[in-house]
């Protein structure tokens, strides 16, 4: 079956096993001193080894891969590991909006890396996570060919503006959207992604984006 799954750029990996630390389900592996994808079957395609590895050598995959195994999963205690019982595997919902356009992960900005092999000579999306939630056609529409990253300044308490400038710095990023809603709250995803745009010393072309809530693009600039 093509299911998502994860890959390791073994070249990129430098071995220090918290990717291994971070999967729940013991899908990843140390072989020779390199992170190893050791079964299809084991990994869930969910990712949470991706935040983890601070070399950015892992990322996402379509290809065809065995079925996920939910029983995989195994708890240590004492000196030997027990195993929970055999799950039955979910059923599958089809999609009904078209396919994910999400080209890698982590996507918050609090979490991503400053550098990152994605971000090489990517179309960087920098967006409200509201946006996406308002407008339905927000895959197709914005993060098709694109990097995403998402924030939320108001429930983030956080000035985005130094690792953005920190990631513009590191990368050769092609272009910049800036997406936020129309409500005031989210005027300062744009204020934080121009002041890292400044900082950075760099000619990218951009553009802002203004969202309705009613999932209408209010301006284009």
């Amino acid at each position: 079956m093509i299911r998502k799954i994860i890959k390791i750029d073994e070249e990129r990996c430098s071995g220090c096993g918290l990717c291994a630390e971070a999967c729940h389900e013991q899908a990843i592996g140390m072989v020779k001193g390199k992170a190893k994808l050791l079964r299809d079957d084991y990994c869930d395609g969910l990712g949470n080894c991706l935040p983890a590895c601070p070399a950015g050598a892992i990322s996402f995959e379509e290809r065809e891969a065995a079925a996920f195994k939910g029983e995989t999963v195994k708890t240590k205690t004492g000196g030997g590991q027990a195993q929970p019982p055999e799950k039955p595997e979910p059923a599958l919902i089809p999609a009904r909006q078209g396919r994910s356009q999400l080209n890698q992960w982590p996507i918050q900005i609090k979490l991503v890396p400053v550098k990152a092999p994605y971000f090489d000579n990517a179309q960087l999306l920098i967006a409200a996570d509201c946006t996406a939630y308002a407008c339905g056609s927000f895959h197709e529409e914005f993060m098709r060919n694109k990097i995403t990253l998402i924030g939320c300044p108001k429930l983030d308490n956080a000035d985005y503006s130094e690792k953005l400038s920190a990631i513009l710095q590191n990368s050769s990023i092609k272009s910049l959207t800036v997406i936020r809603m129309e409500v005031p709250c989210c005027r300062g995803i744009k204020a934080a992604a121009a002041a890292a745009l400044k900082n950075s010393g760099k000619i990218i072309p951009w553009r802002t984006l203004v969202i309705s809530t009613g999932g209408e693009v209010l301006e284009d600039s």
